[in-house]
């Protein structure tokens, strides 16, 4: 923890550049030496060689889940540690490595206690998903957000309506998912320990997509009638052309047949947690 890489995205959530600003003076009051910076993606990620170039032995992120998964996966060859700082808008991985600490707090435990964990992720198409996969039409929402994130209104009518077109369209079919109804509008992926949690949402009127809304504000959506939830270490999905699919939020193109799997990545993410 004594040489620092930060890197954030003013853009992710509620990773301000003042709040950045903020951190990087608490890293300097806290006896950590900032080595270098990065504003990501208006400025490219820094790669292992540079870091050890530099010295540095741990990569601070504060952004979203989509720049976390992107600086990961840049940094997948190098041998230092990972510290996530909750900059995004769910902050699941955050979470999942400190509780509910801020980032403040996150930072003092680190200096004072730090240790390093592996966490299980969805492979799929040579990428990793660390914090879930999403299949099926309802991922062509992405554009919508993507313009109204960047506050662009041109556009975003043709978005939403291709959007809802293919969203009530021909749904996704699996293989390999015992229990899943085929046709499912969206399937969210998610990692556990050695198990694939799969959920599949199946809503084809305001009814019930008003009633998974509900679900979603209220309590844990997986819950709500229209999602079925099964377990697997791997499927495959169907079809005869490339599909949209979301990972961490981005966007990439899967071949038909795709293998999807339940993976993890090596023991690289600082977590301040008490050990089991």
């Amino acid at each position: 923890m004594q040489k620092l890489w930060f890197i954030t995205n003013p853009k992710s959530g509620t990773a301000t550049p003042a709040k950045a600003d903020a951190l990087a003076a608490l890293f300097a009051e806290s006896g950590l030496t900032l080595v270098g910076r990065t504003a990501f993606p208006d400025y490219a990620l820094p790669t292992p060689q540079s870091l050890d170039a530099a010295g540095v032995g741990t990569a601070v992120l504060y952004a979203g889940d989509g720049t976390i998964n992107a600086a990961v996966a840049a940094l997948d060859a190098w041998n230092g540690a990972i510290l996530i700082l909750p900059g995004g808008t769910m902050n699941l991985l955050a979470k999942l490595l400190h509780g509910a600490a801020e980032p403040a707090a996150i930072v003092a435990a680190a200096v004072a206690q730090a240790r390093t964990v592996s966490l299980p992720c969805v492979e799929v198409g040579g990428q990793r998903a660390l914090v879930g996969l999403i299949l099926g039409p309802a991922a062509n929402w992405v554009r919508a957000r993507e313009l109204v994130r960047a506050g662009r209104l041109r556009g975003l009518g043709r978005a939403l309506s291709h959007a809802w077109r293919r969203t009530f369209g021909r749904g996704i079919r699996l293989d390999g998912v015992p229990g899943l109804k085929p046709g499912a509008q969206a399937v969210l992926v998610r990692a556990e320990a050695d198990r694939l949690d799969v959920a599949a949402i199946d809503a084809r009127d305001f009814g019930a997509l008003a009633r998974l809304g509900w679900e979603w504000l209220t309590g844990d959506w997986v819950a709500a009638s229209e999602v079925t939830q099964c377990h697997t270490r791997q499927f495959r999905t169907r079809g005869d052309k490339p599909a949209l699919a979301l990972v961490d939020g981005e966007p990439i193109m899967l071949e038909p047949g795709s293998v999807v799997r339940v993976g993890r990545t090596r023991d690289l993410f600082v977590t301040t947690l008490p050990e089991a």
